[in-house]
């Protein structure tokens, strides 16, 4: 947050404060309406005395006694502050509340009654203890509005903090998925160029279109749909260059894809492992896409016969993992993944719930 929203911010709170001790000021004056003439200094000494302890209790002794669990200094000075602006406002600026001197009284023989000096005024119990109910209404108000800010502060912080984290890690992740990508993409033309095949050039080309992709349009959090899918249809392209029987790998994508977003290079590692592992040392392989866009859903289903099941330490299963991570951080309570190998039949199907606007991964 920058210094300009920072002041913003204070200029509107003390906007605001001042507003609501106005009306509350206001509201109370409404009890002089009949006789303005009434008000006197105790009205203005209950609120300014009010909206100090207000103030005080807010800023330091919620958060520096309260709040550190100080519990006892806590209401050490809160009953002292009551009691003295009670005593204050009793004694100096209510007078009908003191005690006065009982006027002189004299006998039958003209000699002054020195008894019971002191006049004791008709005082009721309540009236001596209602500035008390005053202030302590004051203390619960700004205490409880000092809690409920600091709790949200601190749910605010958290989620700060929950978001810097998983934005990290999708980067992370991201990092992973791009040279994890070309370092096969790279094995597929080797393959090519090895059989001197004259396709090696159309694969650059088309390699170049990935990387342009993955270069220029995944730096936000999503993409359009459609730049997703030409992405895909690009990648087996590429696959079917370096493939005998291309008759065998099955594309269906069907379903409007304008104004969709999703996550990009988010299905590519499922496509991966489906011509990584299901394409045998001749270069046969059998792979089922089918993508699917109904309102704003995705079914996505790919399928291969599992024909190099030969486990690579270095490289194999580090697509799947990173799929699975991002899909429970960008996706948590809007997908379901499913994975089967039955046999020789190796199935994922993924059913995802699409974003309608793009947004940024900072």
């Amino acid at each position: 947050m920058n210094l300009v929203s920072t002041k913003n911010i204070s200029k509107n709170q003390i906007i605001l404060h001042v507003f609501i001790w106005f009306f509350f000021i206001l509201a109370s004056l409404m009890q002089f309406y009949e006789s303005p003439f009434k008000i006197g200094n105790d009205f203005f000494v209950q609120w300014a005395t009010g909206i100090v302890l207000f103030y005080l209790n807010y800023y330091y002794f919620v958060p520096n006694m309260l709040l550190q669990k100080k519990h006892v200094e806590f209401c050490a000075i809160i009953i002292f502050l009551i009691a003295l602006f009670v005593f204050f406002r009793s004694y100096y600026l209510m007078p009908e509340f003191r005690d006065l001197p009982r006027p002189k009284m004299f006998d039958a023989n003209g000699k002054e009654i020195l008894e019971n000096k002191i006049f004791h005024k008709n005082k009721p119990l309540f009236f001596r203890i209602m500035p008390a109910f005053f202030y302590l209404s004051i203390i619960a108000i700004s205490t409880i509005i000092r809690i409920l800010s600091e709790y949200f502060n601190n749910q605010q912080h958290k989620m700060f903090v929950e978001s810097q984290r998983t934005t990290a890690e999708l980067i992370y992740l991201r990092k992973q998925t791009n040279p994890h990508f070309l370092f096969n993409t790279l094995n597929s033309i080797y393959s090519l160029a090895h059989k001197k095949s004259d396709l090696v050039p159309e694969a650059i080309v088309t390699l170049s279109e990935l990387m342009r992709y993955m270069l220029y349009e995944t730096d936000n959090k999503t993409v359009l749909l459609e730049k997703e899918i030409n992405y895909i249809q690009n990648y087996i392209e590429l696959q079917k260059l370096r493939l005998n029987n291309v008759e065998n790998i099955y594309v269906n994508i069907h379903g409007e894809t304008k104004n969709k977003y999703i996550e990009p290079l988010l299905l590519i590692s499922f496509i991966e492992n489906a011509f990584k592992y299901g394409t045998d040392y001749k270069g046969n392989t059998r792979v089922k896409i089918k993508i699917q866009i109904e309102d704003n859903t995705l079914d996505f289903w790919v399928e291969n016969r599992v024909e190099n099941n030969v486990p690579d330490p270095e490289n194999s299963g580090i697509g799947i993992s990173n799929i699975k991570n991002r899909l429970k951080l960008l996706y948590p309570d809007s997908h379901t993944l499913s994975i089967e190998q039955k046999d020789q039949n190796y199935s994922v199907h993924l059913n995802l719930k699409l974003d309608q606007i793009q947004t940024s991964i900072n």
